[in-house]
């Protein structure tokens, strides 16, 4: 996905650093840079990454958002934007990304778990039409929250 100040691509081993900045500052556990390291390498793991133009024209990694294709299921692992970013539409870009992936990829739905405190990622998912299907008690670790877990029907 491309217009003229944001484009989606994949993530190569030179967005690592940016990536973990983004990761660092937006969740309270953050994976290692080692587990970005092992989803590049996976046949079924896809990461993307929202590129912000500035006005002096230098790309900026601006959000990421890394997924699995399993058969006829996407599940979204993770999607963050950069702090200094947010509010600029690169969540939903992410988004409409993914759902173009998954209609191409012929998926019936997709899946994610989110953190039930979570109300700006539960409210992003809403719009899209996700649901809520199930509840992973004491899901992550750091604090013991649970997950919700959402599901949206492609068919």
């Amino acid at each position: 996905m491309r217009n003229r100040r944001v484009e989606i691509t994949p993530m190569t081993a030179e967005d690592l650093d940016p990536v973990m900045v983004i990761e660092q500052a937006g969740h309270p556990s953050p994976w290692p840079a080692q587990v970005f390291v092992e989803e590049l390498a996976r046949e079924w793991a896809r990461i993307d990454v929202v590129r912000e133009r500035d006005p002096d024209g230098v790309s900026r990694v601006a959000g990421f958002c890394n997924y699995w294709i399993v058969r006829d299921e996407i599940h979204l692992l993770n999607i963050a934007t950069h702090p200094d970013r947010r509010q600029r539409g690169h969540a939903a870009a992410l988004m409409d990304n993914l759902l173009a992936v998954a209609r191409a990829h012929h998926c019936r739905y997709l899946t994610l778990e989110v953190r039930r405190s979570n109300r700006p990622a539960i409210a992003l998912y809403e719009r899209y039409g996700f649901v809520a299907v199930g509840l992973r008690p004491k899901y992550y670790v750091e604090n013991r929250e649970d997950a919700i877990v959402m599901s949206l029907d492609l068919e």
